[in-house]
Protein backbone atom coordinates (compact mmCIF):
# COMPACT_ATOMS: atom_id res chain seq x y z
CA UNK A 1 0.00 0.00 0.00
CA UNK A 2 1.22 3.35 -0.77
CA UNK A 3 2.23 6.20 1.66
CA UNK A 4 -0.08 8.84 2.25
CA UNK A 5 2.94 10.95 2.85
CA UNK A 6 4.23 10.46 -0.39
CA UNK A 7 0.50 10.70 -1.56
CA UNK A 8 0.37 14.72 0.23
CA UNK A 9 3.75 15.44 -1.22
CA UNK A 10 2.88 14.43 -4.35
CA UNK A 11 -0.30 16.25 -4.68
CA UNK A 12 1.83 19.35 -3.11
CA UNK A 13 4.27 19.47 -5.80
CA UNK A 14 1.53 19.01 -8.50
CA UNK A 15 -0.63 22.05 -7.05
CA UNK A 16 2.78 24.13 -7.14
CA UNK A 17 2.97 23.53 -10.71
CA UNK A 18 4.72 20.45 -11.01
CA UNK A 19 3.95 17.49 -12.64
CA UNK A 20 0.80 15.13 -11.42
CA UNK A 21 3.71 12.06 -11.29
CA UNK A 22 1.77 9.02 -10.18
CA UNK A 23 -1.08 11.27 -8.09
CA UNK A 24 -3.97 8.30 -9.15
CA UNK A 25 -2.06 5.97 -8.79
CA UNK A 26 -0.82 6.85 -5.51
CA UNK A 27 -4.46 7.63 -4.47
CA UNK A 28 -5.68 4.04 -5.88
CA UNK A 29 -2.96 2.52 -4.03
CA UNK A 30 -3.39 4.15 -0.59
CA UNK A 31 -7.33 3.71 -1.16
CA UNK A 32 -7.78 7.25 -0.84
CA UNK A 33 -11.38 8.38 -0.98
CA UNK A 34 -12.34 11.26 0.37
CA UNK A 35 -9.63 14.75 1.19
CA UNK A 36 -10.16 17.38 3.69
CA UNK A 37 -9.03 20.24 2.48
CA UNK A 38 -7.34 22.54 5.71
CA UNK A 39 -5.08 25.94 5.29
CA UNK A 40 -2.15 25.13 6.94
CA UNK A 41 0.47 22.41 8.98
CA UNK A 42 -0.99 23.45 12.81
CA UNK A 43 -4.89 22.31 11.05
CA UNK A 44 -3.04 19.40 9.67
CA UNK A 45 -1.47 18.69 13.50
CA UNK A 46 -4.83 19.01 15.27
CA UNK A 47 -6.91 16.69 13.00
CA UNK A 48 -4.41 14.04 13.35
CA UNK A 49 -4.27 13.82 16.89
CA UNK A 50 -8.04 14.14 17.32
CA UNK A 51 -8.49 11.23 15.36
CA UNK A 52 -6.49 9.20 17.15
CA UNK A 53 -8.06 10.76 20.69
CA UNK A 54 -11.40 9.23 18.85
CA UNK A 55 -9.49 6.23 17.83
CA UNK A 56 -9.76 6.36 14.06
CA UNK A 57 -6.81 5.65 11.72
CA UNK A 58 -7.75 8.02 8.75
CA UNK A 59 -5.59 6.52 6.54
CA UNK A 60 -7.52 3.10 6.62
CA UNK A 61 -10.11 5.09 6.12
CA UNK A 62 -9.26 6.29 2.94
CA UNK A 63 -9.36 9.97 4.66
CA UNK A 64 -6.48 12.13 3.71
CA UNK A 65 -6.05 15.74 5.59
CA UNK A 66 -3.95 18.01 3.11
CA UNK A 67 -2.45 21.46 3.83
CA UNK A 68 -3.08 23.60 1.07
CA UNK A 69 -0.99 26.07 2.26
CA UNK A 70 -3.26 28.74 2.78
CA UNK A 71 -7.10 29.19 1.91
CA UNK A 72 -6.28 31.10 -1.66
CA UNK A 73 -4.78 27.96 -3.10
CA UNK A 74 -8.31 25.70 -2.41
CA UNK A 75 -9.13 26.53 -5.96
CA UNK A 76 -5.68 25.08 -7.04
CA UNK A 77 -6.29 21.85 -4.81
CA UNK A 78 -10.12 21.26 -5.59
CA UNK A 79 -9.61 21.47 -9.59
CA UNK A 80 -6.96 18.73 -8.90
CA UNK A 81 -8.51 16.54 -6.73
CA UNK A 82 -12.48 16.61 -7.69
CA UNK A 83 -14.47 16.00 -10.89
CA UNK A 84 -12.28 17.59 -12.61
CA UNK A 85 -8.90 16.19 -11.56
CA UNK A 86 -8.69 12.63 -9.58
CA UNK A 87 -12.71 12.40 -8.99
CA UNK A 88 -12.32 12.26 -4.82
CA UNK A 89 -14.69 13.16 -2.41
CA UNK A 90 -13.90 16.84 -1.31
CA UNK A 91 -14.15 18.53 2.16
CA UNK A 92 -12.99 20.97 4.31
CA UNK A 93 -12.30 22.84 7.36
CA UNK A 94 -12.11 26.40 7.61
CA UNK A 95 -12.25 29.62 9.35
CA UNK A 96 -15.25 31.62 8.91
CA UNK A 97 -13.84 34.73 6.80
CA UNK A 98 -12.36 31.74 4.33
CA UNK A 99 -15.36 30.13 3.93
CA UNK A 100 -16.33 31.83 0.58
CA UNK A 101 -12.87 30.48 -0.69
CA UNK A 102 -13.96 27.05 -0.46
CA UNK A 103 -17.41 27.56 -1.30
CA UNK A 104 -16.66 29.46 -4.59
CA UNK A 105 -14.03 26.76 -5.43
CA UNK A 106 -16.02 23.24 -4.81
CA UNK A 107 -18.43 24.85 -6.72
CA UNK A 108 -16.13 25.10 -9.93
CA UNK A 109 -15.24 21.69 -9.23
CA UNK A 110 -18.67 20.29 -9.20
CA UNK A 111 -17.69 18.59 -5.31
CA UNK A 112 -20.77 16.48 -5.12
CA UNK A 113 -22.35 18.08 -1.18
CA UNK A 114 -19.91 20.70 -0.85
CA UNK A 115 -19.35 19.94 2.94
CA UNK A 116 -17.14 22.59 4.48
CA UNK A 117 -17.15 22.86 8.14
CA UNK A 118 -16.50 26.29 9.77
CA UNK A 119 -14.51 27.44 13.00
CA UNK A 120 -15.49 30.99 13.65
CA UNK A 121 -12.44 32.55 14.14
CA UNK A 122 -9.55 29.78 13.66
CA UNK A 123 -9.23 26.46 14.67
CA UNK A 124 -7.18 27.32 17.86
CA UNK A 125 -9.89 29.42 19.53
CA UNK A 126 -12.26 26.76 18.97
CA UNK A 127 -10.28 24.49 21.42
CA UNK A 128 -9.18 26.96 23.40
CA UNK A 129 -12.67 27.83 24.00
CA UNK A 130 -13.80 24.07 24.51
CA UNK A 131 -10.80 23.55 26.92
CA UNK A 132 -11.02 26.41 29.15
CA UNK A 133 -8.52 28.92 29.47
CA UNK A 134 -7.05 27.27 32.43
CA UNK A 135 -6.26 23.64 30.92
CA UNK A 136 -4.73 25.59 28.13
CA UNK A 137 -2.66 27.57 30.65
CA UNK A 138 -1.57 23.83 32.32
CA UNK A 139 -0.64 22.70 28.87
CA UNK A 140 1.90 25.40 28.42
CA UNK A 141 3.52 24.82 31.94
CA UNK A 142 3.72 21.61 31.05
CA UNK A 143 5.61 22.30 27.61
CA UNK A 144 7.69 24.77 30.01
CA UNK A 145 6.58 28.13 28.26
CA UNK A 146 4.65 29.29 31.36
CA UNK A 147 7.27 32.55 31.57
CA UNK A 148 7.10 33.29 27.62
CA UNK A 149 3.49 33.01 28.53
CA UNK A 150 2.92 35.11 31.44
CA UNK A 151 5.75 38.04 30.21
CA UNK A 152 3.36 37.84 26.89
CA UNK A 153 0.03 38.67 29.04
CA UNK A 154 2.60 41.95 30.37
CA UNK A 155 2.56 43.26 27.44
CA UNK A 156 1.12 46.69 26.58
CA UNK A 157 -0.91 45.16 23.50
CA UNK A 158 -2.50 42.58 25.53
CA UNK A 159 -4.09 45.03 28.05
CA UNK A 160 -7.40 45.03 27.60
CA UNK A 161 -7.88 41.89 25.47
CA UNK A 162 -9.39 38.92 27.35
CA UNK A 163 -7.41 35.56 28.28
CA UNK A 164 -8.83 33.32 25.63
CA UNK A 165 -7.71 35.87 23.29
CA UNK A 166 -4.26 36.47 24.73
CA UNK A 167 -3.71 32.69 24.39
CA UNK A 168 -4.91 32.65 20.72
CA UNK A 169 -2.22 35.50 19.75
CA UNK A 170 0.33 33.46 22.01
CA UNK A 171 0.33 30.86 19.89
CA UNK A 172 1.23 32.62 16.62
CA UNK A 173 4.13 34.35 18.44
CA UNK A 174 6.74 31.94 17.36
CA UNK A 175 7.48 29.78 14.33
CA UNK A 176 5.81 25.94 14.79
CA UNK A 177 4.15 26.70 18.28
CA UNK A 178 0.52 26.68 16.51
CA UNK A 179 1.39 23.38 14.77
CA UNK A 180 2.91 22.04 18.18
CA UNK A 181 -0.18 23.23 20.63
CA UNK A 182 -2.60 22.21 17.72
CA UNK A 183 -1.35 18.62 18.34
CA UNK A 184 -1.42 18.99 21.81
CA UNK A 185 -4.75 20.85 22.60
CA UNK A 186 -6.71 18.57 20.40
CA UNK A 187 -5.27 15.60 22.05
CA UNK A 188 -6.74 17.19 25.76
CA UNK A 189 -9.75 17.15 24.11
CA UNK A 190 -12.85 15.32 26.11
CA UNK A 191 -14.80 13.40 23.29
CA UNK A 192 -17.80 14.81 25.00
CA UNK A 193 -17.08 18.35 24.03
CA UNK A 194 -15.36 18.49 20.57
CA UNK A 195 -15.86 21.90 18.99
CA UNK A 196 -19.36 21.64 17.10
CA UNK A 197 -17.48 22.20 13.38
CA UNK A 198 -14.87 19.48 14.52
CA UNK A 199 -17.64 16.94 15.77
CA UNK A 200 -19.24 17.50 11.74
CA UNK A 201 -15.88 17.32 10.29
CA UNK A 202 -15.62 13.71 11.38
CA UNK A 203 -18.90 12.37 12.12
CA UNK A 204 -19.22 13.05 8.19
CA UNK A 205 -16.09 11.58 7.27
Amino acid sequence: MADMGIFRDTVTGWAGGGSPGAAGQLAAEAGVRTVVLVEGPSDLAALEALATRFGRVLHEEGVCVLSMGGAMNVGRYAGLLGPPGLGLRLTGLCDEQERPFYDRALERAGAPGREVFVCVKDLEEEMIRALGVPVVEEIVEAEGELTPWQTFTRQPAQQGRNRQDQVRRFLGTRKGRKIRYGHLLAGALDPGRVPAPLDALFAAL
